[in-house]
């Protein structure tokens, strides 16, 4: 991806962010962010692995030691329910069973070498590679999806927590700052939506019946990389450690998408304004719509998130 969009990498900041969540920062990153990694061809990418190592022999240990509680745990309820039945020994036996089986679970995905579609599906407050132009020059950074603008408090995720989008109709309102300054590119090649089972399903919603989601998949078809448009901001604070994150750019989605019951969509940039859209400054807003209305055009056929 360096190669072909001409950015450096910052292998900087990637060793920050890993160093960081190694030493206890609540930091979420994607498995294939870290495989970019697997085999480092210089002493900084070496740190970075080893950093990972580290981490994931961390989390595997907690996750050991968590497996051998909660078998002990429901042992011990089932020798309790051979004197008595109590409701408590019922509970730990429920929630012992389901930790274990979660905890194998972890542990197996931890201990895989084979690669898997889902190692590269990004959720909000994931961390991931993004191109943007910093410091005068175009770099692949790593930056939480999941947007704090400058200035906001800390606790401004938790308190609105969908700035991983920003709307096309809000750019000139909360996104003000940072659009015609501060641009970037995610490079996908589909993406996930959360949709009301019942539009999906093209009805109203039964007398007494609670709305739950289907998770769908989209797809560009042909086949290929989506440039998605996004913002970014870098926030600091003193005494808290800086936060680099961005948000995907979504509009009015195309036909067959607002058939599934989806009501937006991500703007996948036309390759021949890249150079435009990643180095902002002296564009002109109304140039900057345009770029924005002159998108690529794709059909997105769906299915079912496996």
């Amino acid at each position: 991806m360096a190669r072909r969009y001409g950015a450096d990498i910052a292998y900087d900041m990637f060793a920050d962010l890993f160093r960081r969540r190694l030493e206890g920062e609540d930091i979420k990153a994607t498995r294939a962010l870290e495989d970019n990694f697997a085999e480092p061809q210089s002493d900084l990418e070496r740190r970075i692995k080893a950093d990972i190592d580290a981490y994931r022999a961390k989390r595997i240990s907690e996750w050991e030691t968590t497996l051998f509680q909660q078998r002990k745990r429901v042992a011990d309820a089932e020798r309790s329910l051979q004197t008595k039945e109590t409701r408590k020994a019922r509970e730990d036996i429920r929630i012992g069973n389901k930790k274990i089986a979660d905890c194998l679970d972890r542990l197996a995905d931890a201990r895989r070498s084979e690669p898997k579609k889902k190692d590269s599906r990004i959720f909000p407050m994931v961390y991931a590679p993004v191109i943007a132009e910093i410091d005068g020059r175009l770099q692949i950074v790593p930056m939480r999806y999941g947007c704090r603008l400058a200035g906001k408090p800390a606790n401004y995720d938790v308190r609105y927590p969908g700035t991983y989008n920003a709307r096309r109709d809000n750019l000139d309102g909360f996104w003000r700052e940072v659009i015609g300054r501060h641009h970037a590119i995610l490079v996908i090649s589909g993406f996930f939506e959360n949709v009301p089972t019942h539009l999906y399903e093209r009805r109203e919603l039964k007398p007494g019946e609670k709305e739950t989601n289907t998770i769908l998949e989209f797809q560009p078809q042909p086949p290929g990389d989506m440039l998605v448009a996004c913002v970014w901001d870098h926030w600091e604070k003193a005494g808290d450690p800086d936060l680099w994150s961005f948000a995907a750019l979504t509009d009015e989605p195309p036909q067959e998408i607002a058939e599934t019951g989806h009501q937006r969509c991500v703007i996948a940039l036309q390759p021949s304004n890249l150079h435009e859209w990643l180095s902002p400054a002296g564009v002109s807003r109304a140039r900057v719509d345009e770029i924005l209305s002159n998108r690529e055009v794709f059909y997105y056929k769906h299915q079912m998130a496996a």
